[in-house]
């Protein structure tokens, strides 16, 4: 499959969500594999409800991932090609007009549901005479125009799925363009995939149908057809749809939640596949191990719980360096020593923040035996301090008070972080260091 081109194709009306993401994922996966290009389209067709602020969105997610892209286009710069592609289709008489409103569409529709039948459209138009036609475009109808199906059964060998059969007979000739010229999704889509010489077409479930369609046009318009691989959607961690909820799973909302965008995309490759969902080094190492074999047909779930858990091993995986300057940005003027010692507890980087104070303070000792806080403070041993301080001084403290196990250790981590756990203390006691150390022995906040 070397030299494959595959294309995103995301709709700048809204934020980029979970679902997109993943399929943004899996196509960026399959071309790097593959050492083939991987295509940004913007499908801004639906001028009424695509804005800038979106696309630009859209651009800014991408790069968080690191879902790089070879080629980039706007549908709404296009508008020739797409133009062409209707003609030639006119020309073929694969296009034709139609002059039913959408009222009069309506009410044929519910009377073949109450006759029984399916309610596919009728192909009326299609015994329209010329003279019918411009009766009605001198009343003042303008016409949409259809897409005439073959009614034959339409084959493809999906790489997911499998052997597909689609019969389009038992499917209503489709819109392609509006009574108004604009174009619907699904021309632009095949012409511009010609255009840029998409090879493979990988997207989620809900297309199947779709696709049928597409492939009579790529056949109309005699241009090579691509593979399809249609993978199942995402579902909630019960099974739940996604559909209602993708608004609060936005990336702009996960990213701003804290999530890491690699735990994001090992999450987003692994779900629903045979491997499990485990922390891989870099983009590219998932790239090796991506299959289309590997992917299950039953619906991946999305776990907010377990993308979590990836995150926090992400964090716990990161060097000083990669970090130091998300940490400034914090207003965290953390030292590598900090980040080791709580690196192990974070879920979210927002979280080192949060631990930041048991260093710098102030914390209000919770005090649980003060006889024991007494003797601890009496035999604080003076600084230079490193990570021999903790066990050394801990012992000593034991041997003076016969306290051992949680009975030592609870009492002091409650002092001196005002919480009953946290970082390991042989690491940051060091860097609370001795006077604020002393200070919370002695039930003072510092």
């Amino acid at each position: 499959m070397s030299g494959a081109i595959v294309r995103f194709a995301p709709s700048p009306t809204g934020l980029l969500h979970v679902g997109n993401a993943r399929t943004a994922v899996l196509n960026w996966l399959f071309a790097r594999k593959n050492g083939g290009k991987f295509l940004l389209r913007i499908d801004d067709t639906d001028t009424e409800r695509s804005k800038p602020e979106y696309e630009q969105a859209i651009v800014e997610d991408m790069n968080w991932l690191g879902l790089s892209h070879d080629l980039f286009a706007r549908q709404s710069e296009r508008a020739e090609a797409h133009h062409a592609a209707a003609e030639k289709l006119k020309t073929s008489g694969r296009l034709y007009p139609a002059y039913e409103s959408a009222d009069e569409l309506e009410r044929r529709r519910k009377r073949q549901i109450a006759a029984g039948k399916p309610p596919v459209y009728d192909r009326a138009a299609l015994n329209l005479s010329a003279e019918d036609r411009a009766r009605l475009e001198g009343d003042g109808r303008r016409p949409h125009w259809r897409l005439k199906l073959s009614q034959t059964k339409v084959r493809w060998h999906d790489l997911v799925r499998g052997d597909v059969e689609i019969d389009t007979a038992h499917l209503s000739d489709p819109v392609l363009v509006r009574e108004d010229g604009r174009f619907l999704y699904t021309l632009p889509s095949v012409a511009d995939d010609i255009d840029f010489a998409i090879t493979h077409i990988v997207r989620g479930e809900d297309h199947v149908t779709n696709t049928a369609v597409q492939i009579e046009i790529f056949q109309a318009l005699r241009a090579a057809v691509p593979v399809f691989a249609h993978f199942p959607l995402l579902v909630g961690s019960g099974g739940e749809a996604l559909s209602k909820r993708l608004g609060s799973l936005s990336l702009q909302e996960i990213r701003n939640d804290g999530i890491e965008p690699l735990a994001l995309a090992c999450y987003l490759a692994k779900t629903g596949t045979s491997d499990p969902i485990e922390l891989r080094p870099s983009l590219e190492a998932l790239a090796q191990e991506f299959a289309f074999e590997k992917i299950g047909r039953a619906p991946a779930h999305f776990d907010p719980a377990e993308l979590k858990s990836l995150n926090a091993k992400r964090l716990h995986s990161l060097p000083y360096a990669e970090v130091r300057d998300r940490l400034a940005a914090l207003g965290i003027p953390a030292t590598e020593a900090f980040w080791e010692a709580v690196k192990p507890n974070l879920v979210r980087l927002s979280d080192a923040a949060d631990l930041w104070t048991l260093v710098a303070g102030p914390v209000a000792p919770l005090i649980e035996d003060a006889t024991l806080l007494a003797k601890a403070a009496e035999l604080l041993p003076a600084e230079p301090w490193d990570d021999s301080i903790w066990p050394g001084w801990t012992k000593a403290v034991s041997d003076a008070t016969g306290a051992k196990g949680r009975a030592l250790f609870h009492p002091l981590r409650l002092a001196l972080t005002g919480r009953d756990s946290g970082p390991e203390m042989k690491k940051l006691l060091p860097l609370i260091g001795r006077a604020r150390a002393m200070a919370r022995l002695k039930g003072e906040s510092a």
